[in-house]
């Protein structure tokens, strides 16, 4: 999944640098997220991107110190974001807890939102760039970026940025972007491996709603794209599996 994911990705940033100059993603951490930047960064083909031309976001992050390995931004760079050319000013970590807003979570959200809103053009249209592919991880409680079931993130409709408190994930308190600043990407692509993702995938797949799961909210503007491997799969109604080939 993770390679197929890599592929696609690559091919997603060559087309949207050669249409309009550059390119935007959102990434995201864990190990389908992480997984999938190794596997960029061990793909031949990842010479064909211009990463002085690439944005990058996040979806969420872990409100940790700076450096702290578990971080997404740390985790990202050690997977790949190291060994690449990218340009330091278009790479647009979330704060961390020992940065200028302190322990304040929500204030270094509210910055988040800020970078967010001095970057989005007129012709976005709102208050965050028209990325192009926002990436996110589908965790087993159907979870994406760090919006969580019943919680009040996942029920946030006009912020684009909010401090999360009393995460059921450790560490409790993170950052993360909502689902009105996730829907506005071109496209949202989520990413599922293994078992432990498959009732997950079902119900967000199933008509859930985005308050009881997350998943099921999340979706850009000309394309939603699931991509699962065989095993996150594996609970998925019939009617869900594309026709075979003729």
């Amino acid at each position: 999944m993770a390679q197929a994911a890599a592929a696609r990705l690559i091919t997603k940033i060559v087309d949207a640098q050669a249409a309009r100059g550059s390119a935007s993603v959102v990434l995201t951490g864990g190990r389908n997220g992480n997984g999938l930047l190794a596997a960029l960064g061990a793909s031949p083909a990842r010479d064909a991107v211009d990463w002085s031309r690439l944005d990058l976001w996040w979806g969420d992050e872990r409100f940790l110190p700076d450096g702290d390995p578990e971080r997404n931004v740390t985790q990202a760079r050690e997977a790949l974001l190291d060994s690449v050319p990218l340009d330091p000013a278009r790479v647009h970590a979330m704060p961390a807890s020992d940065g200028p807003y302190g322990i304040d979570a929500d204030a270094a959200a509210e910055a988040y939102a800020t970078e967010l809103a001095a970057a989005a053009r007129p012709e976005n249209h709102g208050e965050v760039p028209t990325f192009d592919v926002l990436l996110l991880g589908v965790g087993p409680d159907t979870h994406v970026a760090s919006l969580f079931p019943e919680l009040p993130a996942v029920r946030e409709t006009e912020r684009m940025v909010v401090g999360v408190h009393g995460a059921p994930k450790p560490p409790p308190t993170r950052i993360s972007l909502t689902l009105p600043a996730i829907r506005s990407a071109r496209e949202v692509w989520l990413l599922a491996a293994g078992e432990d993702k498959a009732q997950a995938a079902a119900i967000a797949l199933s008509g859930a709603g985005e308050i009881q799961a997350p998943a099921a909210g999340a979706r850009g503007r000309s394309r939603t794209l699931w991509l699962l491997d065989s095993a996150a799969a594996s609970q998925l109604p019939r009617d869900l599996y594309p026709p075979a080939s003729p």
